[in-house]
């Protein structure tokens, strides 16, 4: 089972990023998938949700701005990152469970970079 994130780098205030999250030995549309980033010195927190049925959620400080999405077919999950500020600049990770919830996380990415200057 892996989770491989990829897309990071850097980008300057404003501008956009999309994160891919290719999931290999389970299958995403049976899991819950969630984006969450940890900047450094900071805790983990979580960006976003998309469960296997149902709507997507978003942490407050990224609605608007940026969208989950999950391609079955490719058995990926993305984040298209738009409007980006310095405030964004973290480690993002993939995350996967059976159910939602941080406690519930079975997988885990190994996190890209992105930092927003």
């Amino acid at each position: 089972v892996q989770l491989v994130e990829s897309g990071g780098g850097s980008v300057q205030a404003g501008g956009s990023l999309r994160l891919s999250c290719a999931a290999s030995g389970f299958t995403v549309s049976r899991y819950c998938m969630a984006w969450y980033r940890q900047a450094a010195g900071e805790q983990r927190e979580w960006v976003g949700t998309v469960p296997t049925f149902g709507v997507t959620t978003y942490a407050v400080f990224v609605k608007g701005r940026f969208v989950i999405s999950k391609d079955n077919a490719r058995n990926t999950l993305y984040l298209q990152m738009n409007s980006l500020r310095p405030e964004d600049t973290a480690m993002y990770y993939c995350a996967a469970g059976v159910n939602c919830g941080y406690g519930n996380v079975r997988y885990w990415g190994q996190g890209t970079q992105v930092t927003v200057s």
